[in-house]
């Protein structure tokens, strides 16, 4: 029973994510490699997309002489990037939802590119140049990964510069590149630079050990 057990976790599918802004692209590899679901979401709308590095930073003076910045206060832009993400919330949830409906295996893991530390408040984050840079990037990531975990599944972050070697080495000799192009091929275009990094991201995550749920 517990070998079926194990068995049953590891024949589960894995996604993949290449998210840019407020957008991003899913992947879902089956455990034998085989693309099941490819799909772009779009995690909130009708909002502003980056409120740390455009309001925020508008709030704290950067940015003022540029044609698109606009006035304001340091609380509104707080108070926009809580909207943001409470947002951002509700859309990672939706999306999940749809795609678990969508696939025909039962998915154990997810794969998102890793977060780099930032200040703990929202206020520290807008007021350091550099954190309000990625710091809307971040808070889509991890609106993702808390939404994956609610539904169970395991959060692999990877890292951009590493995951294609890590996803070659699951394929057991086989060139990364010709089986990444060959999955284009089959499923035909769109398939562009970020479908790749999120199918080698979910190729790569698939190899690792899916965390059990709580019974």
């Amino acid at each position: 029973m517990a070998r079926q057990a194990r068995l049953a976790r590891q024949a589960r599918a894995t996604v993949g994510v290449a998210e840019h802004g407020n957008s991003a692209v899913l992947v879902t590899i089956a455990h034998d490699g085989k693309c099941l679901d490819r799909r772009s979401i779009e995690l909130t709308r009708d909002l502003p997309t980056h409120p740390y590095h455009h309001e925020g930073s508008w709030a704290v003076g950067r940015y003022l002489n540029s044609a698109w910045a606009k006035p304001v206060s340091l609380p509104d832009a707080i108070a926009l990037v809580e909207t943001v993400r409470e947002a951002a919330t509700h859309g990672a949830r939706a999306a999940l939802e749809a795609l678990a409906k969508a696939v025909p295996s039962p998915i154990a893991r997810i794969a998102i590119r890793v977060c780099p530390p930032l200040p703990p408040t929202t206020e520290e984050r807008i007021a350091n140049s550099s954190a309000a840079n990625i710091a809307d990037s971040v808070m889509y990531r991890q609106a993702l990964a808390n939404a994956a975990e609610a539904r169970g599944w395991s959060v692999h972050w990877y890292d951009r510069e590493r995951v294609l070697r890590e996803a070659a080495a699951t394929l057991r000799g086989e060139d990364i590149d010709a089986f990444l192009a060959a999955m284009g091929r089959s499923l035909g275009p769109p398939w562009q630079a970020k479908h790749k990094l999120a199918a080698a991201a979910a190729l790569a995550a698939r190899a690792q050990p899916v965390a059990r749920r709580a019974p």
